[in-house]
C-alpha cells in the first residue's frame, strides 16, 4: 500500500487496553494507532477524518498529561445526532482510538472490559460538540472542531466539480487529489496544535 508520505509525519496515539492485556493480543496491553489507521478504517483520507483523529489525539493527551490513556475506559458523548452531518464518520475514528462502543460494542467477560453503550449521541446540553470523560475519575473534556480554520484551496471545488461531472484527464484528478490531501495535511502537521482548530472546555 502507498500512502501521501505526510502520514507517516502525523504524530501517533499510544494507548493501554486492559483487555488486549488480559488476552494477550498486545504486549503489556500498548497499542498505537497512527493516522493511517483511521485512513484505512475510514476508506479515505478527508479533513473530517483527519479532524477527528486531532481531536481525540488532543483530548486524550489533556486528559491523562502524565499516564497513557486507558482504552476502553472513557465514556464519548457527541452533542449530534449519529446520522447528522459528519457525525458518524468521526465516531467511528474516535471509537477506534478509544475503544468506546454503541449498543453493538464488545459486552466484556465476566462483567468486565465491557466498551458497550460508552458511545453515545444526542446530547444537546454539551458545551462542545463532542465531550470524552475518563470512567475512572469522572473526569471530562469537551471538545469543538473548526475546520473553517484551514481553508480548502481555491481550485479544489471547480476540479471536484468536473470530476464529479465525469471529467476523466488524469492531470485534472491528479490536480485535485493533491491540493484535497494538501488541506489534511496542514490540518494534521501545520495546525496539529492549533488552540483555534481543536478547542477544549
Amino acid at each position: 500500500m502507498a500512502f501521501p508520505s505526510f502520514f507517516a509525519e502525523v504524530p501517533s496515539v499510544v494507548m493501554h487496553d486492559r483487555l488486549a492485556e488480559f488476552l494477550g493480543a498486545a504486549e503489556a496491553g500498548i497499542i498505537e494507532y497512527r493516522y493511517v489507521d483511521a485512513v484505512k478504517l475510514a476508506g479515505h483520507s478527508c479533513p473530517t477524518v483527519a479532524g477527528a483523529y486531532l481531536l481525540t489525539r488532543r483530548v486524550l493527551a489533556a486528559l491523562y498529561p502524565d499516564e497513557l490513556p486507558e482504552r476502553g475506559e472513557i465514556e464519548v458523548s457527541f452533542r449530534d445526532a449519529q446520522e447528522e452531518g459528519v457525525a458518524g464518520v468521526m465516531a467511528a475514528v474516535v471509537g477506534l482510538i478509544t475503544g468506546a462502543a454503541g449498543i453493538g460494542g464488545f459486552k466484556g467477560i465476566a462483567g468486565q472490559f465491557s466498551r458497550r453503550n460508552l458511545l453515545g449521541f444526542e446530547a444537546l446540553d454539551l458545551p462542545g460538540g463532542i465531550a470524552f470523560t475518563r470512567r475512572d475519575n469522572g473526569r471530562m473534556l469537551s471538545a469543538s472542531l473548526h475546520l473553517e480554520r484551514v481553508t480548502p484551496d481555491p481550485r479544489t471545488g471547480p476540479l471536484l466539480q468536473r470530476l464529479l461531472a465525469g471529467e476523466r484527464d488524469p492531470a485534472v484528478a491528479e490536480a485535485f487529489t493533491s491540493l484535497w490531501q494538501d488541506r489534511v495535511r496542514r490540518i494534521l502537521i501545520d495546525h496539529g496544535d492549533d488552540p483555534e482548530l481543536v478547542s477544549l472546555a
